[in-house]
């Protein structure tokens, strides 16, 4: 059930379609990438539950899960 929903497109708006107890959890594709601190902080300032997925996509492979492409 994971969507992509890059952070810049995040507004009060955009997650009307979110119950407001949706927990989300946000990672990037790599160690070195800020992008999930941004997207943590913006759900935090609009009041939304979010947890940080430590590892990554990297860190989803590890644990044995699969990726999914949408194309």
């Amino acid at each position: 059930g994971a969507i992509i929903f890059p952070y810049s497109t995040m507004n009060e708006e955009t997650l009307s379609h979110f119950a407001i107890d949706t927990i989300f959890v946000v990672y990037c594709a790599g160690p070195h990438c800020n992008a999930t601190e941004k997207a943590a902080i913006r759900l935090a300032r609009l009041g939304r539950p979010v947890k940080k997925m430590i590892g990554g996509v990297m860190g989803w492979l590890d644990e044995g899960f699969e990726l999914k492409s949408n194309g």
